[in-house]
């Protein structure tokens, strides 16, 4: 008796605007994006762009600890971040402070948190994202745990939640993908596919020829997206997320992007990656793909360039000197913040400290 298929799958590829800025015409420029819109995207990635250029300076000069860039994955955190709603929830990992900054995380308590500060994971009441998350993967429950809590309690929302290529090998990422598939969770799962993994190329995490096939395993909706596009990025948001909050179903995205900077301050990326890989990947970069588009459409000139490089600037020094403005935190609060309930032995170190201190 010959052998019966019992399921086929498959996962789509979507990109809007290529690397000449120019729109595929069978998609045309998704709804809602107006120029207007896109410049305001623009000058977004822009400041991210200049924050982090900001950041890695104030690292290498001793003001900062470790510090995890996003340059080259500006559109991904852009686009994704412009489709969520006021209600929704950002579970991010430790290079999305793009994201972060979206959803009313002030850029100064980005600062604060790298320079091993706990008032850095301190937000005001009303930001809907949750502290930056630095074990790889474990946030990934949180995301799906978090999106499982919206849909009991009925609110009209969805929860976002980060991790890279390599956190696509944790049991973290597996677990949370069969939890927000069973329990039908309102969670779209970000995979920012940056194609490097500290030093592991993204060829040695898996042998799966995308990583958005792996919802396929989990009952998942999947789709991978060029994400240096924007407009693509912007597109599946909207999709992923109003599926999320009308169906109640979850989604992985996998943002096809390149990380330009080193995994972190800690790293050297020449170590292991090719300089030809990074030339190419330059070719692609998402703000100049979009600024290429703006500049035909006639609403981006060297004028408007500049005019925004003077306020992005302002407002990264801004945050700056808000971070600098801080009194020196409490060395105590290392304690602090680790349980809800501080158990006996951490009491005890925490007063050991006070006596050394004194």
């Amino acid at each position: 008796m010959p052998r019966k298929v019992v399921f086929e799958g498959q996962i789509e590829h979507l990109q809007i605007l290529d690397e000449n800025g120019k729109v595929d015409p069978e998609i045309g420029v998704p709804e809602g994006l107006t120029n207007e819109l896109l410049v305001e995207m623009y000058k977004e990635m822009l400041f991210f762009r200049r924050f982090d250029k900001k950041a890695l300076a104030l690292q290498r000069t001793g003001q900062l600890g470790t510090y995890a860039s996003l340059i080259g994955q500006e559109a991904a955190q852009v686009g994704l971040g412009y489709a969520m709603n006021e209600k929704d929830w950002l579970v991010p990992s430790f290079r999305d402070q793009g994201l972060m900054m979206l959803r009313g995380v002030p850029g100064h308590k980005i600062i604060t948190y790298w320079n091993g500060d706990e008032r850095g994971s301190q937000y005001d009441e009303g930001v809907n994202c949750l502290p930056i998350c630095v074990p790889v993967g474990s946030q990934l429950l949180h995301g799906a745990g978090l999106g499982k809590a919206l849909s009991l309690r009925g609110e009209d929302a969805a929860c976002v939640v980060c991790v890279g290529d390599g956190g696509t090998s944790e049991g973290d990422f597996h677990e949370a993908c069969n939890f927000a598939g069973v329990f039908d969770c309102p969670t779209v799962i970000l995979i920012q596919n940056n194609q490097w993994a500290i030093s592991v190329p993204r060829h040695r995490q898996s042998a799966a020829p995308t990583l958005a096939q792996k919802s396929i395993g989990y009952g998942l909706h999947g789709l991978q997206v060029d994400g240096n596009d924007v407009m693509a990025m912007y597109q599946a948001g909207k999709e992923s997320l109003g599926r999320a909050r009308k169906e109640k179903k979850a989604t992985i995205l996998e943002a096809f992007t390149y990380r330009m900077e080193d995994h972190t301050t800690a790293d050297d990326a020449s170590k292991y990656r090719p300089a030809e890989e990074l030339e190419l990947w330059s070719k692609r970069d998402p703000m100049r793909r979009l600024e290429l588009y703006l500049r035909e459409q006639g609403c981006f000139d060297d004028a408007l360039l500049e005019s925004m490089e003077k306020e992005v600037t302002a407002r990264v020094a801004e945050q700056v000197a808000a971070r600098e403005a801080l009194e020196k935190p409490d060395p105590t609060d290392t304690f602090r913040y680790l349980y809800g309930e501080m158990p006996p032995h951490l009491v005890e170190q925490m007063e050991e400290m006070k006596e050394s201190l004194s």
